[in-house]
């Protein structure tokens, strides 16, 4: 597998929007559309789109009371104690537990204040969007020292969708810079947990100026339970635990958060294999003529001028992908999750070859 970009820039992969622009707002999954679409595809549907892990953690049975008593504070305070360990926080007073990273990105606007925001480069689009809607001046930049001008500074680390990765040690200093001056630097780090260790810039803190998001569906394959957390101060942590009141998460989200990080052998097997079907997926996309130009463990982007296509020819099959209307050389491919959807995925892109193969014949 390729290693994720090490890099300062916030340009991410040719043709993205330019710098200071709006960009559009358009997700993975949805894939009620792209079987509205390609009604005569084969069945099931193999959902490449989003960066799931394909293979969940095993989730046990769950004790009654988490489905038939309102959780307690004391629940959210021990999940929280056991993410703290995971992330490598020093104090769980630190950190939040939310009902999802988005919805945390959607609380953010609330709680910080200033007008202008600065957004590292062609991201996760929700970012724009959400500061926008709240009447803020967003920016994206190019480069990580310009976001020390702005009131808020964002960026994705490792970035979705071309795996930038900008080191720990450079982002904590830049949030002691804006931090000295009131100002605020957001680190989601939604797919962090799948890199080896050392990446993060949650143990780092409380760090003056930074706030951290850390997602929990992703890695551990569950996204279905909406759970997510914010690392910052103390006082932070309560300001958006507050912000969702009481009651925010469910008890199974709670019970199961609190089992699935705490099973460290699990994650260390989950970062192995996905670097080893990373770098499948990678063979696989550069056998069929793409050129893997970034991504993470959990998903690969890659280019084509034949991008389009391809992306119809693999739906016709029953194949979705993360395609970007602002640059239609690119697709995102998740990882395939059982033996027949890699054998799926493998014949569906020898097929378009070979069709290509007797065109140009």
């Amino acid at each position: 597998m390729s290693d994720p970009q090490v890099s300062e820039m916030g340009t991410g992969p040719r043709g993205e929007t330019p710098a200071g622009a709006a960009s559009p707002v358009y997700h993975g999954g949805n894939l009620a559309q792209a079987r509205a679409a390609h009604p005569g595809a084969p069945t099931p549907w193999i959902d490449l789109s989003t960066g799931i892990d394909p293979v969940a953690w095993p989730v046990p049975a769950l004790p009654p009371e988490a489905w038939t008593r309102l959780p307690e504070p004391a629940d959210v305070a021990a999940l929280e104690a056991v993410a703290a360990t995971a992330f490598g926080l020093h104090d769980p007073a630190d950190l939040a537990a939310v009902p999802g990273t988005q919805a945390a990105i959607q609380m953010l606007p609330r709680l910080l204040s200033g007008a202008t925001v600065g957004i590292l480069g062609f991201t996760y689009q929700e970012h724009a969007h959400v500061w926008r809607a709240a009447g803020r001046t967003v920016t994206v930049v190019e480069r990580l020292e310009d976001l020390a001008r702005f009131d808020v500074g964002l960026l994705v680390n490792p970035n979705n969708p071309d795996g930038r990765l900008v080191p720990p040690e450079r982002l904590a200093a830049l949030a002691l810079d804006m931090g000295a001056t009131g100002r605020r630097l957001v680190v989601d780090e939604a797919f962090v947990d799948i890199l080896p260790d050392g990446a993060s810039l949650a143990p780092r803190l409380p760090l003056a100026g930074a706030v951290v998001l850390r997602s929990f569906g992703k890695t551990w394959g569950l996204a279905g339970l909406r759970l997510g957390f914010v690392a910052a101060d103390a006082a932070f942590a309560a300001a958006m635990r507050n912000a969702f009141g009481p009651w925010a998460l469910s008890g199974p989200a709670l019970a199961i958060g609190r089992a699935a990080l705490a099973d460290r052998l699990w994650l260390e097997a989950a970062r192995a294999r996905t670097a080893v079907d990373a770098a499948r997926l990678d063979a696989l996309l550069m056998r069929a003529g793409l050129t893997v130009i970034g991504g993470t463990p959990l998903f690969r982007l890659a280019r084509s001028e034949d991008a389009a296509r391809l992306a119809e020819g693999l739906a016709r099959a029953g194949i979705h992908l993360r395609r970007f209307p602002h640059d239609p050389r690119l697709l995102r491919f998740g990882l395939p999750g059982d033996v027949a959807e890699w054998r799926r995925l493998a014949e569906a892109l020898e097929d378009l070859a070979r069709r290509d193969a007797g065109i140009a014949g």
